[in-house]
């Protein structure tokens, strides 16, 4: 479930478990109490409307399962301990979309007077477009063994696929035509994460970068991440002048037609229109 779709909350605090985290020996063999807080973001409307439990998350099972997990799983850092267990319910749970998940260590080794130390972080489910492509060899084989990548993937739900189109080559490179789509997926990597993950699904695809617009027998751009505006060295988010390709516009709006782009502001179909539009007035000048 992607995690800005649902914002019913269900609140656990003040859960005490006996556990075996932190830097210094004693810490790891005598262990200590440390306490949790969790919000656990879901739709609990048909729960509630029905009166059943099998369509809601069973706290009373999420509690005993951190219990067990937090003493199966010693860490150093309680930051360790916030990023493994928020990863492991958001994979157990399906209908927990997103949560914050607070560790409290109130019996921490420090030398002074203090409260308690806590590390609290908020982690969900992302949904992300990507674009994928081929135009070397068997071209409906790579974009397949992709996508099978991707559903194999322990971190990535892909939820909706396109239909391939057939489309010219973009930027001016004479090559084959390419074989073009667009994927939704549900993700908990992170976009940097994402990225890497995507180029090493075209690494052993054999992708080659020696070209710029070049042939390439597999093609996995991200497109939107979120509603994100992303910019580092290597990763651009929105991916950058997609409302000038044709071959990206088309496949993904008969996915999300309407989601605004971010910066641009327009709805893909919209976006879609207009370069239709424009490519219609150059072809009759």
């Amino acid at each position: 479930m992607y995690s800005e779709s649902a914002g019913d909350e269900i609140r656990i605090e003040g859960l005490e478990v006996y556990a075996y985290h932190g830097v210094y020996p004693e810490e790891r063999e005598k262990g200590q109490r440390f306490q949790v807080n969790a919000v656990l973001y879901g739709d609990t409307r048909r729960a509630g409307l029905e009166d059943e439990l099998a369509l809601s998350v069973d706290y009373g099972q999420v509690c005993l399962y951190i219990d067990k997990w937090m003493k199966e799983n010693p860490c150093k850092l309680l930051e360790a301990v916030a990023e493994k267990l928020s990863e492991a319910i958001l994979l157990k749970y399906d209908l927990i979309s997103a949560l914050d998940l607070e560790i409290r260590k109130p019996n921490a080794p420090i030398p002074l007077p203090f409260g308690c130390v806590s590390v609290r972080v908020h982690r969900g489910w992302h949904r992300a477009y990507l674009g994928i492509g081929s135009n070397l060899g068997d071209r409906e084989s790579y974009v397949n063994g992709a996508m099978q990548a991707l559903g194999a993937h322990d971190k990535i739900r892909l939820t909706r696929v396109s239909e391939l189109l057939e489309t010219a080559p973009y930027g001016g490179v004479e090559q084959d035509d390419f074989l073009n789509g667009a994927l939704e997926i549900e993700t908990l990597l992170s976009p940097e994460e994402l990225l890497d993950a995507l180029h090493e699904i075209e690494n052993e695809a054999g992708r080659k970068r020696t070209l710029r617009w070049g042939p390439r027998t597999l093609d996995l751009d991200i497109l939107f991440y979120d509603r994100l505006v992303y910019e580092s060295d290597r990763l651009v988010i929105p991916h950058p002048d997609l409302e000038n390709r044709t071959f990206v516009l088309r496949p993904l709006s008969t996915l999300t037609p309407g989601y605004r782009h971010p910066v641009l502001e327009k709805s893909v179909k919209h976006l879609l229109q207009e370069l239709e539009a424009r490519e219609g007035a150059q072809q009759h000048r």
